[in-house]
């Protein structure tokens, strides 16, 4: 693929370096020149020193024959004016990194559609997904999420004493909008019909909103935990704990959060109405002790200092913490961090970098599909952008003829994300996520990709 990125910051020099190993036709445009220097001497890839908004830049670069255009520098209006030139001048696909408040505002208006990008996202946002999933899930061994951590996928096993058992799906009461999508059972897979009867002893792999996750999980694991409060505190107030929060409250958690920027307090006090904000700072031992966060059930570091990260979890866990989470920048420190998980008495860390990486690295394919979750079996899920012209367009779910062995499981519209109904109809523009045994895939991605 003939791929563009603008800006070689850490996030799009972690990607360069990626794609730069594969065989693809790179080019970073960066507007230092002592940056575009170095990446020269670097990396396998055509490096243009300029700004990515420069009509002459982009023509140098050959934007006309580009696949990909990844405008990711860390100034908002660069990006989408970048982005934007890039698709009248051609480029198939724009991806452009803003930060969280402006993805906020899409509701009121849309970016997208106005600047002419095909994929808007935010750091911030995507790592507190990932922060997320941890909190929602700590014991889980499987937990992923889909549509952009809008529908999240849990397995659990059919207990005995469970109400699941020896039920048909359709027979269980699942809250609306939760689907059992796919189920192991003595080692084969299976993508159930409404009919299926579910044994004691099945793998079942379920897709819904995560908060509705929750209320079945105890359908098929009397034990599992249903919906109770959790005591979170968050440090840091910056944009990463700030979209952490959001995503948080309103739930079934108690979220607190320690900044130590009396301005920044205010601003969240005045849009966060369900958490609590302290000025302080949580890098004091004593602070952590005056506020109890020894009974609190997670304490998430979010500072943009990944040593006050790191050094606040380990104290939180030392008072007592259930668990600890860190937001770390550097990618390698964040393995080191989570394959020592057990010893450092951390659950777990999180890199922006990376995780923005791997999500953005499933645009670069030249299928109409992507393959974004690889379950047992073979079986996969799917992700694909309904074009105005597809022959599914308008169709009912219930009157799509998908072959066995496949089913819709979510579908992203705008910045709603759902789990569909059989009276849902596909709209243009929607992105869809499809769960797909290996004898079906063929079938499956015809239908829903012409």
């Amino acid at each position: 693929m003939n791929i563009i990125i603008v800006g070689a910051g850490e996030i799009g020099l972690h990607l360069a370096r990626i794609l730069s190993n594969q065989s693809h036709d790179i080019c970073v445009i960066e507007s230092s020149e002592g940056l575009a220097a170095e990446l020269d001497e670097q990396l396998d890839a055509m490096i243009v020193a300029s700004s990515g908004a420069s009509v002459s830049a982009l023509a140098e670069a050959r934007v006309d024959e580009c696949d990909l255009f990844f405008a990711l520098t860390s100034d908002d209006n660069t990006n989408l004016v970048s982005a934007s030139m890039a698709k009248s001048l051609g480029a198939k696909k724009t991806v452009a990194r803003v930060h969280f408040a402006v993805q906020r505002e899409e509701w009121l208006f849309n970016y997208r559609e106005h600047f002419g990008v095909d994929y808007l996202f935010s750091p911030e946002r995507l790592a507190a997904v990932e922060l997320a999933k941890f909190v929602r899930n700590p014991e889980k061994s499987f937990v992923e999420e889909l549509a952009r951590g809008r529908i999240e996928l849990q397995q659990t096993f059919v207990s005995p004493n469970g109400e699941a058992a020896e039920k048909t799906l359709k027979e269980l009461g699942l809250p609306a909008r939760v689907r059992v999508a796919f189920i192991q059972r003595h080692g084969e897979s299976l993508i159930p019909s409404a009919d299926e009867i579910l044994q004691v002893g099945d793998l079942v792999t379920i897709f819904g909103e995560p908060n509705q996750l929750h209320q079945a999980l105890p359908i098929f694991q009397p034990s599992a935990d249903g919906p109770g409060q959790m005591n979170i505190v968050i440090f840091g107030g910056g944009e990463y704990g700030f979209a952490l929060a959001q995503s948080l409250e309103g739930q079934n958690f108690r979220v607190r959060i320690i900044e130590p920027d009396k301005k920044v307090c205010l601003e969240l006090s005045e849009t966060l109405h369900h958490t609590v904000v302290l000025n302080g700072d949580a890098t004091s031992l004593q602070l952590l002790r005056e506020e109890r966060v020894g009974e609190a059930d997670f304490f998430i570091a979010a500072s943009r200092d990944d040593e006050d990260n790191v050094m606040t979890c380990l104290q939180a866990k030392s008072l007592g913490t259930g668990y600890c989470l860190a937001l770390v920048q550097r990618g390698d420190y964040a393995d080191i961090i989570s394959h020592n998980a057990k010893r450092l008495g951390i659950l777990g860390a999180v890199s922006p970098r990376v995780t923005t990486g791997r999500d953005l690295l499933r645009f670069v394919t030249e299928d109409k599909y992507h393959i974004v979750m690889n379950l047992f079996g073979g079986v996969v899920v799917i992700e694909t952008v309904m074009r105005a012209k597809s022959r599914v367009v308008g169709t009912r779910v219930c009157d799509l003829k998908l072959p066995q062995g496949s089913g819709l499981v979510a579908i992203l519209r705008g910045e709603q994300a759902f789990v569909p109904a059989a009276e849902d109809a596909i709209e243009p523009g929607d992105t869809v996520y499809a769960i797909v045994a290996p004898e079906a895939r063929k079938a499956a991605v015809k239908l829903l990709t012409s």
